[in-house]
């Protein structure tokens, strides 16, 4: 949520307010010095790598309008009619537009959507060519190289938020600030209400700034922290999603999954006993991965689809391989989500295995939509502006709380700084036995389970722990104190 002192607590930078007459000194925990130094080094070296998640996924949220400015032409048509032709006829048409590759999905354009013809090629890796065919008329409306259906500006904006178009290497910033970003959001919710917890005139402050205060620190904190407390559901919520497809930790939890036999689940396509026919042995097909696929079989694909409740958009995957069912999978990923599969035996048109979204288990539905949420499919404009609105938020608190770094620091002319000091050590030494007992086993466990965060964390306490010593040995012995005066 935050990036800097929310607490209050002293520091080693000299007072900033005068104390009341007869108000007793505030002393903070050892818990909460712990947490309140944590929170300020995080925010610190953490927050660069938010601020570019925070734009990078500003820009994704757009790419829904951005694919209708770009590529409207190829992705709706202009007039739509009451029925669209034979699958076969519209990718007869994709074929003759492009005779290289093989066919591996076919989306059959409803309403004003093309009919999307996704053609594979080695040379291209993961991505394919799409062609986008007018339904009606049979048309090509143009084709685009594509990742997985994304077009090239979606899929171009997708790569810059995950990894700054740097791959592998490049996908540890976007892990680094999602293991950090839960840590620093709780850890700034509790040192917020810890300050402001205590007094029931203050407490409305939780999520409404103090705009008494007057000018510094304690107006930017306000605004830093409530705006943070506002945030923080939805700042969870994108660190908790977008670890789930991270390089490390995504890898833990995938394994989570499985152990716990939540994942996905598989659709079988084996067909047993089924002959396989000679190459050439169609007037309209395709060199398919699993030898030549009838155009024909598409349309019965689709109607036997249709035919067990598969509504909506549909994408139709020819068998792999001989012997092998084809699949038709629902893509519609907005509220409420369609996303049960089939396989289907084009010979007989009969469906052979099924898997519906609302058998899967819990994890893996919540896993699904969390992701479509986390892309800002899930409920469409009001999911973009929602993720737009935490974006803007979030680098708003970064601001601030670097703001606060700043005028927290000492401005005597025989001090001065360019920032504040931070918080005191001591924090660690201060805790009671039964904490370090509990908590040490479980950081350890988080560390395990969000790698880049417990390095980072280890690294951090090492450095820190090297610079107290160092610290330590340069401090000046200090000067033996005189006898007091007889008769004192």
């Amino acid at each position: 949520m935050s990036l800097t002192e929310l607490s209050g607590a002293p520091t080693s930078g000299p007072s900033t307010t005068a104390e009341k007459p007869g108000r007793p000194v505030r002393r903070t925990s050892p818990f909460g010095a712990l947490l309140l130094r944590l929170h300020f080094y995080a925010g610190i070296l953490v927050a660069p790598f938010l601020v570019v998640a925070a734009l990078t996924g500003l820009a994704y949220t757009t790419t829904p309008q951005l694919d209708t400015i770009l590529y409207g032409d190829q992705l709706t048509v202009a007039q739509v009619s009451d029925r669209p032709l034979p699958l076969a006829e519209q990718i007869g048409a994709a074929r003759n537009a492009h005779p290289d590759g093989s066919i591996t999905t076919v989306q059959p354009g409803d309403g004003d959507r093309t009919t999307r013809v996704v053609f594979s090629l080695p040379e291209l890796g993961e991505k394919q060519h799409t062609v986008y065919i007018n339904p009606y008329t049979a048309e090509p409306q143009g084709q685009l190289t594509t990742w997985f259906g994304s077009t090239p500006a979606a899929t171009w904006l997708d790569d810059l938020h995950r990894h700054l178009h740097l791959g592998t290497v490049g996908e540890t910033y976007s892990e680094l600030a999602a293991s950090w970003l839960w840590v620093m959001a709780l850890g700034g919710v509790i040192l917020w209400w810890r300050r402001r917890g205590a007094a029931r005139a203050a407490a409305r402050h939780l999520l409404v700034p103090d705009l008494s205060a007057g000018r510094g620190v304690r107006r930017t904190r306000g605004w830093h922290a409530t705006t943070g407390i506002w945030l923080t559901v939805g700042l969870l919520f994108l660190s908790a999603t977008g670890l789930t497809w991270s390089r490390y930790a995504g890898a833990n939890f995938t394994a989570g999954l499985d152990a716990l036999s939540a994942r996905t689940p598989e659709i079988s396509t084996s067909l047993a006993a089924v002959p396989v026919e000679p190459a050439g042995g169609h007037h309209h097909g395709d060199a398919g991965a699993g030898g030549t696929v009838e155009s024909a079989a598409f349309d019965r694909v689709l109607t036997v689809a249709r035919d067990a409740g598969l509504a909506g958009p549909v994408e139709i995957t020819p068998a792999p391989a001989p012997g092998t069912a084809w699949t038709v999978t629902q893509t519609d990923n907005t509220w409420p989500v369609h996303k049960d599969r089939i396989a289907v035996d084009p010979a007989t048109s009969t469906v052979t295995a099924r898997s519906d979204f609302a058998d899967w288990p819990l994890l893996a539905q919540l896993s699904g939509l969390g992701i479509q949420a986390h892309m800002g499919l899930l409920f469409g404009l009001v999911n973009q502006i929602m993720l737009a609105a935490l974006a803007l938020g979030l680098l708003c608190v970064i601001v601030w709380g670097y703001r606060m770094w700043w005028q927290r620091r000492p401005t005597r002319t025989d001090r001065p700084a360019l920032a504040g000091t931070p918080p005191a050590r001591g924090g660690v030494r201060g805790l009671p036995l039964w904490a370090l007992l509990i908590g040490v086993p479980v950081i350890v466990a988080i560390g395990w389970a969000l790698p880049l965060f417990g390095i980072t964390l280890l690294a951090f306490l090492v450095v820190d722990v090297i610079a107290g010593a160092v610290t330590r040995r340069r401090r000046p012995a200090a000067a033996p104190t005189s006898p007091a005066p007889a008769g004192t």
